[in-house]
């Protein structure tokens, strides 16, 4: 081996880090708290077994999930024992599990020219096993069928072993069959499938298994909490003979159940191998004590777990900020308030903040809310509200029915759900339109139609027609709902996956915003919209907040966090309340979301928010009950104080106040509720916008007065009479 010379591994290595990196043979589990530097850790060993204990770089195999990890470990490796990290079987269990099947396959019957179907391709064959068996879509939905396969491979279910418990899993087991045959005879593989045949492969074919078990003397898993059970059986197989398995991973840390993963693979472990090390990487390099307490406290409740005591040496620090705002729209104000002070103050910049919400729904206040302020942010993980699919075509069927002279948009919905009108036939009624002046709306209302598709397309007539009668009847809520249920939308999304769900959820924040818009004109409320849209074109700030779901934020680290939606509902979420094993997901969830912060802690939550219609009381989250009060600034209230219209926190709620020490407004002195005010609670008012209202509270600022009122068809508003127009009907 022809190796630079390697500086001093075990330098700068905490005392439990050493110990991982000097480790005797057998197996190991390290429980690599966050901030703990496993990479390093993970890559010292790798080095350490190269360089101390002479092994060949050959017989090393180290697992990761992402092309980016393993790129960025072999990097780091080679910086320490040179060309030798090019030797190292190093990559992602897709990766390394099709490098086998293409040599070692066909020992049980794979052509090692398989194909690898991507997602889309996965789905066309899918679509294509319910025709073949002659099952509607409507029941058999694709989406929903091709998750209950994927699941069942990643738990190494093959359909004759499954054992249907419902009517759609038996439609799954049928189709599964299908597709199984559909996929060999096209020789291809999904993505599942490379490691389900590899563990067959490894079960089934001893000379490859022994060959393979042989060579690895030393199986390195980064991440080891996000494994499946096929993950877990491979790992477990290619090291049943050597039985060095070092596996780094943070059982707190599994949150991708939704993905296959299973925290329960520790335990596996533990019974698997009885002599199975387990060392703690307990010393955190990121976070304030304050915020490590305060992680602890939340994630001590789930049980089965093996606890590990976070410290470091970073301090105290400040208290974690927790806040009720009155709806989301004051809860994104706050945040973009506070941003804006602590950089006045100098306690951080932009582009050291993230904005975390639990689903991707949340996004849209508070990018409006930047895009009030005119600050820039960043959008991980996910497309800008305004330019989500689903959003694009709930607003151009709203632009249909608002201009039905609009082509561009009626060529997105016109055949969204499918509805059998092809490309041919849209084109060739946009023709006919051309050459005799007409809109397609009145060629397909006033022509006869003509062709294969003519049926749907009077359908889709019939339904344009009808949608275009209510559009001044309607207010825009109401005029929303109806055309996302009758033109099959709302169905066509909801398809019994989760990510069906979320996009649903997507457009549900969309029908939000179209009831906060009252009676306003269709034509004036899509005007709103695109402004707010034609910010998805600004450049990327690299001095910029970011903002991203608390799933995306796993890895990533911030010096300042706010972690928004601290309701019931939304974190933990609403599918999750009834099942106490996702119940404990949601808690790892929020665990994850406050170990991302390095200095300062902001968990916000809103008295009421809209998910699926008019806004309501919302009830903090339970978690925030697990923070001890000498953490956080702002006391809870005694259960017995609480009412139903009341804040659950103490303190100064509104968003003015930063919690950084300052204010991002003047600060105003409240009086007692109707101490001297114009409105009071159920005085009749109206607004130039939202219309009639009942005066629900009236609380006298210093200059001004706080009025809540309930506007019909709108819901709750919180005005100031001084600067609101606001009036006595």
């Amino acid at each position: 081996m022809t190796n630079a010379p390697a500086p001093n591994l075990l330098e700068g290595l905490n005392p439990n880090q050493r110990r991982a990196v000097e480790a005797k043979d057998g197996p190991h589990l390290i429980i690599a708290g966050p901030g703990s530097g496993k990479t390093r850790v993970l890559t010292s060993r790798i080095a350490y077994l190269i360089e101390h204990r002479r092994v060949f770089p050959y017989r090393i195999m180290a697992v990761t999930f992402t092309n980016k990890a393993a790129r960025e470990m072999r990097e780091r490796l080679a910086r320490i024992v040179g060309t030798a990290a090019e030797e190292v079987a190093m990559g992602t269990f897709h990766s390394l599990c099709a490098r086998l099947l293409r040599r070692d396959g066909p020992l049980i019957g794979i052509d090692r020219n398989f194909a690898i179907f991507d997602s889309d391709d996965q789905l066309g064959v899918i679509k294509a096993a319910v025709k073949s068996l002659n099952l509607d879509e409507k029941r058999a939905k694709p989406n929903a069928i091709h998750g209950i396969i994927s699941n069942l491979k990643n738990e190494l279910v093959a359909p004759e072993q499954f054992t249907p418990d419902s009517y759609i899993n038996e439609l799954a087991q049928r189709v599964y069959v299908r597709y199984n045959e559909l996929l060999r005879a096209n020789n291809a593989l999904d993505f599942d499938d490379l490691l389900m045949e590899t563990v067959r492969l490894l079960r089934e074919a001893a000379p490859a298994r022994e060959r393979l078990q042989e060579r690895t003397l030393h199986t390195l898993v980064d991440e080891f909490q996000d494994t499946n059970i096929a993950q877990y059986e491979m790992l477990r197989l290619i090291a049943g003979k050597h039985r060095n398995l070092f596996c780094v991973g943070d059982p707190d840390q599994s949150i991708y159940k939704w993905r296959g993963a299973d925290h329960r693979n520790a335990q596996r472990l533990e019974r698997d191998f009885a002599d199975l090390a387990v060392i703690p990487l307990d010393q955190n390099y990121r976070s304030t004590q304050t915020i490590l307490d305060a992680a602890m406290a939340v994630i001590k409740r789930n049980p089965n777990r093996r606890h590990i005591n976070l410290f470091t040496e970073k301090g105290q620090g400040p208290r974690i900020v927790v806040r009720e705002l009155y709806n989301a729209d004051e809860e994104a104000q706050y945040v973009v308030d506070t941003i804006a002070e602590l950089k006045r103050l100098q306690a951080a910049e932009p582009g050291e903040v993230a904005v975390m919400y639990r689903t991707n729904a949340q996004s849209r206040a508070i990018e409006d809310a930047f895009v009030r302020a005119g600050m820039p942010y960043r959008l991980v993980g996910a497309t800008r509200f305004y330019g989500r699919r689903e959003i694009k075509d709930a607003l151009a069927y709203l632009r249909v029915v608002n201009n039905p002279a609009d082509a561009i948009s009626l060529r997105r919905v016109i055949n969204t759900p499918a509805r059998g009108i092809g490309e041919k036939t849209i084109a060739a009624y946009e023709e006919y339109a051309r050459e005799h002046n007409l809109t397609v709306y009145q060629v397909l209302t006033e022509g006869n139609l003509e062709g294969r598709a003519a049926k749907a397309l009077e359908d889709f007539a019939k339904m344009w027609k009808s949608w275009l009668a209510l559009k001044d009847e309607y207010p825009i809520a109401r005029l929303f709902d109806h055309v996302m249920k009758t033109s099959g939308y709302r169905d066509s999304l909801r398809d019994g996956t989760e990510e069906g769900e979320d996009r649903w959820a997507n457009v549900q924040e969309l029908r939000n915003v179209a009831a906060e818009a009252g009676d306003t004109p269709l034509q004036d409320f899509l005007n709103d919209v695109a402004l707010v849209s034609e910010t998805d074109n600004l450049a990327d700030n690299p001095n910029a907040p970011t903002l991203l779901t608390l799933h995306a934020a796993k890895g990533l680290e911030f010096r300042v966090v706010f972690i928004t939606g601290l309701e019931d509902g939304i974190l933990p979420h609403s599918r999750t309340l009834d099942t106490p094993e996702d119940m404990a997901e949601e808690r790892r969830l929020f665990y994850v979301g406050i170990t991302r912060a390095k200095e300062r802690l902001y968990l916000l939550r809103a008295f009421r928010r809209g998910l699926y219609g008019p806004s309501d009381a919302a009830e903090a989250s339970r978690f925030l009950r697990d923070l001890p009060e000498p953490l956080i600034d702002g006391k809870r209230k005694p259960a017995s104080d609480l009412r139903a219209e009341t804040s659950t926190w103490q303190g100064n709620p509104t968003r003015w106040d930063s919690g950084t020490g300052g204010t991002t407004r003047p600060a105003e002195t409240s009086r007692p509720a109707n101490s001297g005010t114009t409105f009071k609670p159920g005085d009749k008012v109206k607004h130039a916008k939202f219309g009639n209202g009942l005066v629900l509270r009236s609380t006298r600022m210093r200059d001004d007065e706080e009025v809540e009122v309930f506007f019909e068809g709108v819901g709750g508003k919180r005005l100031s009479a001084a600067l609101s127009g606001l009036k006595k009907a």
